[in-house]
């Protein structure tokens, strides 16, 4: 207790130093201040990056390879290039039927690797439902679809094989459609009227909280504001481009009572795709490279050599975008961590004036009996007990910061707790570094030297 109660008077003394100079030790704390939230909003706006990042890998789906259609180049500049040879000429003459639902089947049935699969044709168009008419997009997909993407449904069920193989007119709708026109009633069961076919509701899919931005290319879709239904059935009630491109070439008969929207011959002839994409899933991930190439080497063989696909296997391309971004994010923290080493050496350089300026006290205090420990303690917990309540204070901007960036920029931070834990122990391990050689120095010094300085 004893000694307890002696070294409490020198953190005592040094409580009372930093009260009676409280705009030099608050300007003292500012480095460390600004360096700790700095640190935390950095790291914050790092985390969210990330976490952005997983639910787009997510949201993509794992394993899985996206089939994409290649528009044709204009004529004009095919024919105004010079160094087209005769071999490439007449490759470009060569036939393709574009991807079709052909091509989909004939994935599943012939490599062996695939787990699910699921083509998808995009229609946009108007929602109508009880006088309410909104604009909205229907997509035609498998009934893998919402497993290839782990879509949960908050109610009803998707579309089973027999509505799938039939092209009947039922639908899935995204949380936003619920809340658009069925906010009062049950949607299962109820109809929506989308172009001109009546859609009867059978799901609905679970709210999403997930903000895409620019990364559509890779297969991520805004599920909240969508219609799903089969793919069949928007290849005869809705949108057929291989239908409309044979009815313009007179080379095809009608079949059946098939609906197809009004699609201009213009917009048709330049794609002749009948889907927007094919969405492939392998079983292991040890299987993608190898998928790719026999995927490859297959459509190239089914499209005569023509190469109006592409293939992109999206989980690699947001990896990499994760490892871009946590490179950047160790940037900007050792950016920030330089802001607090700055307040560090901001410290040292006071306690050292703060040494000079007090040498009379340190000189009265040792010849009264206080020993080197006492100085050293006193003005070791001056430096510490500054670096600490800057720390605190670094610790709430920086969570503010955090928020604020989050309102005003719309940008995902996410404040972990490693960080604020980091940041403050860094803080307060400053403190004694940098203040522990001005303590020490304030120790050394000759009492009577110390009383006779003027």
């Amino acid at each position: 207790m004893r000694f307890l109660k002696r070294y409490m008077h020198d953190i005592h003394i040094a409580v009372e130093s930093i009260l009676s100079n409280k705009l030099r030790s608050i300007l003292t704390a500012l480095g460390i201040i600004f360096g700790v939230a700095a640190v935390i909003s950095m790291m914050a706006i790092g985390n969210g990056a990330q976490q952005e990042i997983l639910e787009q890998i997510k949201m993509v789906g794992v394993n899985n390879i996206i089939i994409t259609p290649v528009l044709p180049q204009n004529e004009d500049e095919e024919s105004s290039s010079e160094s087209t040879s005769a071999a490439d000429a007449a490759k470009k003459k060569k036939f393709s039927r574009g991807l079709t639902i052909a091509d989909a089947e004939a994935i599943r049935e012939m490599i062996s690797s695939v787990k699910k699969l699921s083509p998808e044709i995009s229609f946009n168009s108007f929602v109508v439902q009880n006088g309410i008419r909104e604009q909205a997009k229907v997509i035609g997909v498998s009934r893998e679809f919402f497993e290839l993407y782990e879509l949960p449904l908050s109610q009803g069920f998707v579309f089973d094989e027999h509505q799938e193989e039939n092209g009947l007119a039922v639908c899935v709708i995204g949380a936003n459609i619920r809340s658009r026109f069925f906010n009062q009633v049950d949607p299962v069961g109820q109809y929506i009227k989308f172009g001109d076919v009546w859609l009867k509701v059978i799901g609905v899919l679970e709210r999403s909280n997930i903000t895409v931005t620019g990364h559509q290319q890779t297969g991520v879709n805004v599920i909240n504001d969508n219609v799903y239904i089969p793919a069949k059935t928007m290849l005869m009630r809705f949108k057929n481009r291989a239908l409309v491109n044979q009815k313009s070439t007179g080379t095809s008969m009608r079949r059946g009572r098939m609906m197809v929207s009004s699609v201009s011959t213009s917009e048709t002839s330049k794609n002749y795709h009948q889907l927007d994409k094919i969405v492939v899933q392998v079983t292991e991930t040890e299987q993608l490279a190898p998928t790719v190439e026999v995927l490859s080497r297959m459509m190239l063989r089914r499209h005569s050599e023509v190469k109006d696909f592409e293939i992109t296997v999206p989980e690699l391309l947001l990896k990499q975008q994760q490892r871009t971004k946590e490179i950047f994010n160790i940037v900007l923290g050792a950016i920030a961590g330089i802001s607090l080493l700055v307040g560090g050496i901001g410290i040292m350089n006071i306690m050292f004036a703060s040494v000079m300026e007090r040498i009379k006290e340190i000189g009265t205090r040792m010849a009264i009996g206080a020993k080197k420990k006492d100085i050293i303690v006193q003005f070791l917990a001056e430096a510490v007990l500054i670096s600490v309540s800057g720390g605190l204070i670094g610790v709430i901007l920086g969570v503010v910061a955090s928020w604020l960036i989050t309102k005003i920029a719309d940008i995902l931070t996410i404040v972990s707790f490693i960080s604020v834990v980091v940041s403050f122990i860094v803080s307060a391990t400053i403190g004694i570094i940098f203040g522990y050689s001005p303590a020490k120095r304030a120790s050394e010094r000759d009492p009577i030297e110390s009383l006779r300085y003027e």
